[in-house]
């Protein structure tokens, strides 16, 4: 009995499971949020963010860079045509010779898959991950010989019933786990959760080598604050979750993680999806949280509560505060996905709901409101370090080009010395500067960070409407907080266009020290005595390197001096975090180690006596590792050590 019609009927039949798979999974993004996105551009967007956009943070793996192109290309093309050879029956020997291509570059590729899931990287989970590569040389290997015929390699009708059996068993195997896995659950989730996330993600600025940093605002005034339920997070952000592939680039980079801390951010995209789809864990296959955190437990029940942030209770909030907010894992993400923004809209339900913010957390929110300053100084001792510098008040001058955003750096010791500095080096270049005084407060970030965004909205307005008063054309600190913050940041809050505007008529230029300062050297407006034979390294800061893209000008500068910076092995994109930010000081959840530890031994691999940072925090952070270790020195104190004269 003739049975040559089976494998159309398989396929068919797992396509139309696919399909009833992928409304099943849509319908679980779609109880998320509304966010509005344009559906018709996204979806022709997607091609070039796929493989032009989405690429060059693939590529970062050449191996898997190129197993992936030949897998997943050969995979795409040949299931085109196997519906149009073995579905549809169009009998066509190009055709079918050009399947028979696309199926062994297929074949080629999952060959170098299966051979890095021979001694898998740590950070790869394993599971059902282990048996993808079985699936794709299945699938490879059956519709190679399902299809020799129909290419004239082999005569019509080759095979008996028992051929035809085992290659039905073929088609089942692959398909079961390519088609029909990729919808209901399953490694080839990724594939098709991953193509919509690109399409309608929730930040598309971020393709066509666009930024998008900024995080967005919470709406004010609703029945919830923040996320406690898989539910209350947008749709796209539930499809974005959808879309991991279990890498584990972002474990590999994540500063807690690699501190021993309560956080792995594989880890917590993962209980998103089991919040999002249901069940629990018990299938995760990869690394666990740290320190004895990979079972699962309520919000608070270390501390004798019982709320939780997503359902099941999946994440405990050790988890949460223990990201220092740094992007390395946002940064290193082949799918693109957003872990910081997932992590501060539950702390926004931890903290304006519950108020439940750790340790000194609350002290310092606390402080926030009551002296517009996280550590509760009056806020008129803002100007006291600059009592000998004759800095003029913006109330006074009313305009002028340069505004200088001292920040919180004013009520810090330490800081006033990198503060002093960047002034001396503005006083050289004769700058047209101004302070705002006892007029400014805090911009916001560590209110933002820990989740009180309530906090953070009323700062920012406040500052915007003391800056409506004047005219200025920049703003330039010394802070790559308060300077994300004002250039990302406030903008949402701004509708009144303070920042659009500035004295020229042009929008207000919001820059860090550095890159004001390599403006003012490549203006030959300062002039400086070489610097000595010390070896010196960089340390980029989370907040100047990966939240804004700044990498150059701070080593242009130091270039400048004669330097010849000793790198640290991670540096520039994958710099180590200092651990200072997203409020991680303050929460203070313990690890096995410190992070400010670890990034000093990357500074000491180097055998640099001296590293130059470019923040007040990171400075904070790195000078508190105990002694012996490298000096550390902000950019600004190196350039006016070595200032030596004025030049015009």
């Amino acid at each position: 009995m003739a049975i040559d019609w089976l494998p159309s009927v398989l396929i068919v039949t797992l396509l139309i499971l696919a399909v009833i798979g992928g409304v099943r999974r849509a319908n679980l993004w779609r109880a998320g949020q509304p966010e509005k996105v344009d559906i018709v551009a996204g979806l022709l967007a997607l091609p070039k963010r796929y493989l032009q956009d989405l690429h060059h943070v693939v590529a970062r793996d050449k191996y898997m860079s190129q197993s992936h192109v030949a897998t997943a290309g050969g995979f795409v093309l040949s299931m085109i045509l196997v519906l149009l050879v073995h579905v549809f029956g169009v009998s066509n020997r190009l055709l079918a010779g050009a399947l028979l291509v696309a199926l062994g570059l297929m074949f080629v590729g999952a060959l170098f898959i299966a051979k890095r899931r021979l001694q898998p990287p740590s950070r790869l989970s394993k599971g059902p991950w282990m048996r993808l590569p079985k699936s794709l040389l299945t699938f490879a290997v059956t519709f190679f010989v399902l299809t020799l015929p129909m290419a004239g390699v082999l005569p019509e009708g080759t095979g008996n019933w028992l051929l035809t059996m085992i290659l039905s068993a073929g088609i089942i195997i692959s398909l079961s786990e390519l088609l029909f896995g990729m919808t209901w659950g399953g490694p080839m989730k990724h594939a098709f959760a991953g193509a919509l996330h690109l399409a309608f993600h929730r930040r598309p600025e971020r393709f066509g080598g666009g930024r998008s940093t900024g995080l967005k605002p919470a709406a004010l005034g609703g029945e919830v604050h923040g996320v406690a339920k898989p539910s209350d997070f947008k749709w796209n952000q539930l499809l974005g979750f959808d879309a991991c592939v279990q890498c584990g680039k972002c474990e590999a980079m994540c500063p807690a993680f690699a501190a021993g801390q309560p956080l792995n951010p594989k880890k917590l995209i993962q209980d998103m999806v089991v919040g999002l789809a249901g069940g629990t864990d018990a299938n995760y296959a990869g690394s666990p949280y740290p320190a004895g955190k990979g079972e699962a437990r309520a919000l608070g029940s270390a501390k004798g509560g019982a709320d939780n942030v997503i359902t099941a209770g999946l994440v405990d909030a050790d988890t949460l505060w223990s990201c220092t907010t740094c992007r390395a894992c946002v940064e290193e993400c082949p799918m693109m996905i957003e872990h910081v923004d997932a992590i501060v809209d539950m702390r926004r339900f931890v903290t304006m709901e519950k108020g439940q913010t750790p340790n000194k957390g609350a002290q310092v929110l606390e402080n926030i409101i009551a002296t517009d300053n996280p550590n509760g100084y009056a806020p008129g001792s803002r100007t006291h370090w600059a009592a000998d510098q004759n800095l003029p008040l913006m109330k006074d001058k009313q305009q002028v080009d340069v505004l200088f955003w001292v920040s919180d750096g004013a009520f810090d010791m330490r800081s006033q010395r990198i503060l002093r500095a960047f002034v001396t080096l503005m006083k050289a270049a004769k700058v047209d500067v101004a302070i705002l005084g006892d007029e400014e407060r805090d911009c916001g970030d560590v209110a933002r960070r820990l989740g009180d965004d309530a906090s953070f909205q009323s700062l920012a307005k406040r500052n915007l409407a003391t800056l409506s008063q004047y005219k200025f054309n920049k703003i330039v600190t010394t802070d790559p907080h308060a300077y994300h913050c004002l250039r990302n940041e406030y903008s949402d809050l701004d509708v009144n266009g303070v920042l659009s505007q500035g004295a020229s008529g042009q929008a207000v230029e919001v820059l860090h020290h550095t890159t004001f300062l390599n403006h003012l050297v490549e203006q030959g407006l300062l002039n400086f005595e070489r610097f000595s034979d010390t070896r010196m390294t960089y340390h980029d800061p989370c907040y100047l390197g990966r939240y804004n893209g700044e990498y150059e000008a701070p080593r242009e500068l130091l270039r400048s001096l004669g330097i010849n910076i000793t790198e640290m092995a991670r540096s520039g994109y994958r710099s180590r975090c200092c651990g200072g930010g997203g409020g991680a000081p303050i929460t203070d959840i313990p690890g096995e180690r410190r992070i400010a530890d670890m990034r000093m031994a990357d500074v000491t691999e180097t055998g640099a006596e001296l590293v130059a940072v470019g923040c007040q925090q990171c400075t904070a952070m790195l000078e508190g590792v105990v002694e012996p270790r490298p000096v550390v020195k902000d950019i600004a104190e190196i350039l006016v050590g070595q200032l030596i004269e004025e030049v015009h």
